[in-house]
């Protein structure tokens, strides 16, 4: 089995990177919904304070400013629990960001079901699909702290608006320090002719839990990290359909909208091959602890394992 080494949970590695953004490039700006103690981006406030904004409780307006400060040259990150920040500004962000194709950053913490026992209403299980629904947006969802460091830099070269989705628990590490990525690139982080599991953000660490338990009887699995979900990697994902022969996702949100219908949508346009999802189906989440909600509501290696059979 796969050494398990625990490292930073992606908000910790968002917030890090922001620190370091601050210092390469004046025109970065923070803006927080009075939560920057929890996306982490109070550590920007500490080292410049005269270039962060706190808008409090009031997610529309904190998304308008954002949206101001771009018109002005500036590069706003602009963050909060992603529950808030996608579904009560919603509007501000499809007529003042994505409708002027605007160079704001998003990120929305605690996103998933593992934010645990703080219960369904600051669970954001349908802000990627919010975020792919507005045209021009790039929407970013690493697994790791490496991840999370190199596409939040990603993220202010790219021109235009990107959503960030990070997590409130500490993930294990997939990648070794330094690795690259591109946006819209998948990473393939295990070869495979069998079957491919496509996964993102916190599933990605199951994937490849799942891909060893495989293995042990005869079935091999290609694991693929869809860290952007906008533009997706269609190369990759027809790849993969051609290759392998069939397709499962796995992602920690709900299935309608999210990687496993943008990942379907590709395979059905190009080859069509069987496929399984593996996310949450139909359903918001109870309380409880990261795990305990992830057996519960099926998101585990176990869960992609029994796809994985029913596919092959």
């Amino acid at each position: 089995m796969r050494e398990k080494k625990m490292g930073l949970a992606t908000r910790d590695a968002y917030g890090q990177a922001l620190a370091e953004l601050g210092k390469e490039n004046p025109d970065v700006v923070v803006l927080d919904g009075d939560v920057s103690g929890s996306t982490k981006s109070r550590l920007f406030a500490k080292n410049f304070p005269d270039r962060f904004f706190n808008f409090g409780i009031a997610e529309a307006n904190l998304v308008s400013a954002a949206a101001g400060f771009a018109t002005c040259g500036k590069i706003p990150f602009a963050s909060s629990f992603s529950t808030f920040l996608m579904c009560r500004s919603y509007d501000q962000l499809r007529m003042s960001v994505a409708n002027p194709q605007l160079n704001v950053k998003l990120c929305g913490s605690h996103s998933g079901i593992s934010l645990g026992q703080d219960g369904a209403s600051q669970m954001a299980v349908e802000d990627i699909a919010l975020a792919c629904s507005l045209p021009g947006f790039t929407v970013l969802v690493p697994a790791d702290e490496t991840a999370t460091r190199a596409l939040v830099k990603e993220a202010a070269e790219h021109q235009g608006p990107v959503f960030i989705r990070t997590s409130r628990p500490s993930v294990p590490v997939i990648y070794s320090p330094g690795e690259s990525f591109e946006i819209g690139k998948a990473k393939v982080l295990r070869p495979g002719k069998d079957v491919t599991v496509i996964a993102t953000g916190m599933l990605v660490w199951e994937a490849l839990e799942a891909a060893e338990q495989c293995a042990g009887e005869g079935i091999d699995v290609r694991v693929i990290d869809m860290h952007t979900v906008k533009p997706i990697d269609e190369d990759a994902i027809v790849a993969a359909a051609r290759e392998t022969g069939a397709i499962v996702t796995a992602e920690e949100h709900l299935l309608d909208g999210g990687l496993g219908s943008r990942v379907a949508q590709v395979v059905v346009q190009n080859h069509p091959v069987p496929m399984e999802f593996v996310g949450l189906k139909n359903t918001y989440a109870e309380s409880g602890t990261p795990e305990q909600l992830f057996e519960r509501y099926g998101l585990t290696a176990k869960a992609i394992v029994e796809a994985v059979q029913t596919v092959c």
